[in-house]
């Protein structure tokens, strides 16, 4: 009895892993084409109502695909490794070091900066944050990456082109 509890554990755990990493796999797609939309706008020193909203835009999007893949899906995938919770940057070192990340330091400087977003009035920050969450979000996508080869060899998600996120 106890063995088939765990079995039906795991298999909702796998359930929802794949559906986070479906949701993470949307979330990315529509913040890289955010990302290209925000640097053909480029530097300068005003912006128009409508660039405004294209530099919003891509911030929300990189706070939502972030948090999705620490919040949701590296939690799952913590879970199904049977690890016990701990805090977030122990979490990250642990995951570099399994070869679940690429870089426990980006994704504690990606969430740093999905910290920063959230308290910034954005017109006022936007030379700053706008550079930072292009940077950012290429380093999300490899360890986007390099999440999806770990999940993929233990065959806990599938997905169509892995690559296509970075």
């Amino acid at each position: 009895m106890y063995s088939a509890m765990n079995q039906e554990k795991e298999q909702a755990l796998l359930s929802l892993i794949q559906s986070e990493w479906d949701s993470l796999i949307a979330a990315v797609t529509t913040l890289q084409l955010s990302v290209e939309k925000c640097k053909s706008i480029g530097t300068k020193a005003e912006y128009s109502f409508e660039e405004l909203e294209s530099f919003d835009s891509l911030t929300s999007k990189f706070n939502r695909a972030s948090d999705i893949f620490t919040q949701k899906v590296l939690r799952s995938a913590w879970m199904l490794l049977h690890e016990p919770f701990v805090p977030f940057i122990d979490m990250m070192s642990k995951a570099e070091k399994i070869s679940l990340l690429q870089s426990a330091d980006q994704m504690i400087e990606i969430r740093d900066l999905r910290n920063q977003i959230s308290h910034e009035y954005l017109p006022e920050a936007i030379h700053d944050l706008v550079p930072e969450v292009i940077t950012f979000t290429e380093q999300l996508a490899k360890n986007i990456v390099i999440c999806a080869s770990f999940l993929q060899s233990r065959h806990w998600v599938k997905t169509k082109d892995a690559s296509a996120t970075a």
